[in-house]
């Protein structure tokens, strides 16, 4: 169930009720890709620095460790020890970065897995198996993400063949959710908006998509190279064609300025693996811009990552331990960097909140990117 609880503009701030909890909206998704958030961090960890809801990736965990044996162990939620809502990316996005790897067809699309070379086959059907192995929260939609530098006329037939996978996504998940055997009968499907940069293509696939009265919709295909003003101009043209009473997802979005920029048109998840890819690489953000932490002006540097921060890191470690720690490539500096990070978003997400319910997000925005652009290297 999902219940729009205020409006500004058209921000929404909202709560998503699941068999596996209640989310509150607008959203970051933290990335365990392979059901686990790189940089060794735990789901207590996750719990601590505020994480709602997480995701992982159908084609990662269908290669390994394979999905049926995650459904032997219990599913996905058991075999990580997390009890909280779970969102399964479809596979459909390895369409789109395994492109040297694949071969599409109506029925699916055929891949070499990126692990070991084996032929793999994966069509919405299949999606939809992996996905009710895995006992997901929220399962995503096998489609097709075409590069944003396609011409029209593929674009649009790749368009076509989404919606038809989608017809056969519902299905089968329908299906599945009757059988005596599966893990989360409960499991909802959310579709995918999709059509690169062509706003009157992406608008009527709104519009069909959104005729299929799907629990959650998601705008895919955007963040993958366009220049972010044509990103913000695609989520214009059409949030306002997705229902209004469903979730809307940002997929694979992004900086905590995309997501500002996403919630004030709408948008209520978002996910990325910038927070804990950049954390690895201990570039961190903070409110008054990014910390790049293997810079040598760090060496004697005793502050936390940011003064007044509350998250596990800033409340024990310096700059200058966390420093050393990342040039003696001790894994201890990439878990500290990523938890920082984790919580970073998490909180920005609390705050957004926040400014909904108080009716102040256009201020808080104004102010959150002015703070963040203010010294980019304090």
């Amino acid at each position: 169930m999902y219940r729009v609880i205020s409006t500004c503009g058209r921000a929404k701030r909202s709560e998503f009720t699941t068999v596996h909890g209640t989310v509150q909206t607008p959203v970051f998704m933290n990335v365990g890709t392979a059901a686990a958030i790189k940089g060794a961090v735990s789901t207590e960890d996750l719990k601590q620095v505020g994480c709602q809801i997480q995701l992982s990736n159908t084609y990662h965990l269908h290669v390994r460790p394979g999905d049926e044996i995650i459904k032997k162990l219990g599913g996905l939620h058991r075999f990580m020890v997390w009890d909280r809502p779970i969102l399964t990316d479809s596979g459909g996005f390895q369409v789109f970065s395994l492109a040297s790897l694949r071969k599409i067809k109506e029925e699916g699309v055929y891949f070499n897995s990126h692990v070991d070379g084996r032929k793999i086959f994966m069509g919405p059907e299949q999606s939809m198996q992996i996905q009710s192995n895995l006992g997901s929260t929220i399962a995503m939609a096998f489609d097709e993400c075409p590069s944003s530098l396609a011409d029209r006329s593929y674009v649009q037939a790749s368009v076509d063949r989404t919606t038809r996978w989608l017809l056969r996504c519902k299905a089968e998940m329908e299906r599945l959710n009757g059988l005596d055997d599966t893990i989360n009968r409960d499991q909802l499907l959310f579709g995918i908006n999709q059509g690169a940069i062509f706003p009157d293509i992406r608008i009527e696939h709104a519009k069909r998509i959104s005729d299929m009265d799907l629990p959650g919709y998601s705008i895919g295909g955007l963040a993958v190279g366009e220049p972010n003003e044509v990103m913000y101009n695609i989520l214009d043209e059409v949030v306002p064609y997705l229902p209004k009473d469903k979730p809307t997802y940002l997929m694979g979005v992004g900086t905590p300025k995309d997501i500002l920029e996403g919630v004030e048109r709408g948008v209520d998840f978002f996910d990325c693996v910038y927070p804990s890819r950049n954390g690895r690489h201990g570039h961190l953000y903070t409110n008054k811009g990014t910390v790049r932490l293997l810079n040598a002006k760090y060496e004697l540097d005793d502050r936390p990552i940011e003064e007044d921060c509350d998250c596990p890191t800033c409340r024990i470690y310096s700059r200058a331990y966390i420093r050393h720690l990342l040039k003696a490539k001790e894994m201890l500096g990439m878990r500290l960097c990523v938890l920082h990070n984790l919580y970073f978003y998490n909180t920005m997400m609390e705050e957004i909140r926040d400014a909904l319910d108080k009716g102040g997000f256009e201020s808080y925005k104004k102010a959150k990117l002015a703070g963040m652009e203010e010294n980019n290297e304090n």
